[in-house]
């Protein structure tokens, strides 16, 4: 008769250990969190407004236009 060793990983499985799993999970969360603030300031930094454009107009189309 052949002795079979026997590892119990029910510990070590996601699915048994709910503790750990909630533990792990709760962090993934609060990292995933911080990370899609800080790639949203970052966008919003990139696409920033940067002032007004200097933008040249025909003096035909002011409110009081002016002919030539």
């Amino acid at each position: 008769m052949e002795h079979e060793e026997v590892l119990d990983n029910s510990d070590k499985d996601i699915a048994h250990n709910w503790v750990t799993s909630s533990r792990f999970l709760f962090y993934c969360q609060v990292i995933i969190f911080i990370a899609m603030i800080l790639g949203g300031c970052y966008t919003m930094y990139v696409h920033r407004y940067k002032g007004k454009p200097d933008v040249e107009v025909p003096g035909n189309t002011l409110y009081n236009p002016q002919y030539k």
